[in-house]
């Protein structure tokens, strides 16, 4: 069995106002045994796709390597931008070590709940996936209970959008569920009625180019 536990803390600051939440990175962040284009950093997988997809939606011209340059060029990017990251699985137990979701056992959760009560600023969460078991969504969902809140629905359209009542802080919290900034992804977005029509009139347009479309509206 193999615990794999979150390598970083949450990106939080005063005057955040949006938060990036995932679930865990890939395994040998943790250990930690970085391949060679890894940033050390959250989401810096040089198989991931939020870093080029932000790079491309805000020509930030990062880098993409395992350097200190790096990992301050995208905090630099955040908190301009009043971006946070607090991906919502502190640890989690596994069978196989791999960054599989689904493989995902006993999954312990931080209380993002809780966050939003420290910096009350947040208005808005952006989940890097949906609703499916052991998404980012799923796992929010399952911690809302506890506090006897629930998501309440904005539009159901991809990226469904929904929003929930912050008694503590007496506002209304908006999320959003993008799609998955991960190759496994790629399946599903060729699936969806847009992409392919927006396929359709241009061969060209790929499953970055949709996410770029996607995740521009939101950030």
């Amino acid at each position: 069995m193999f615990l794999h536990k979150h390598p970083y803390p949450p990106f939080l600051y005063p005057g955040v106002e949006k938060l990036i939440v995932g679930t865990l990175p890939p395994p040998r962040f943790s250990i930690p045994e970085l391949k060679e284009g890894d940033v050390d950093f959250c989401y810096g997988s040089r198989d991931g796709q939020l870093w080029p997809i932000l790079n491309r939606i805000f020509d930030l011209r990062l880098k993409f390597e395992t350097s200190q340059q790096a990992i301050d060029q995208r905090k630099a990017f955040l908190r301009q931008q009043k971006i946070g990251i607090c991906d919502i699985v502190e640890s989690a137990e596994r069978q196989k070590v791999d960054a599989s979701d689904l493989g995902m056992r006993q999954a312990k959760l931080r209380d993002i709940v809780r966050y939003i009560d420290d910096f009350p600023s947040v208005h808005t969460i952006l989940f890097t996936g949906g609703n499916s078991k052991n998404g980012p969504e799923y796992f929010f969902r399952r911690l809302l209970k506890q506090y006897d809140m629930q998501l309440e629905i904005v539009s159901d359209e991809v990226p469904r959008v929904h929003k929930f009542w912050h008694a503590k802080i007496k506002k209304w919290v908006k999320t959003v569920s993008l799609t998955a900034p991960s190759g496994a992804a790629n399946r599903a977005v060729g699936s969806l009625a847009e992409y392919k029509k927006l396929k359709d009139a241009d061969p060209n347009f790929n499953t970055i180019d949709y996410r770029v479309m996607q995740y521009q509206k939101f950030f």
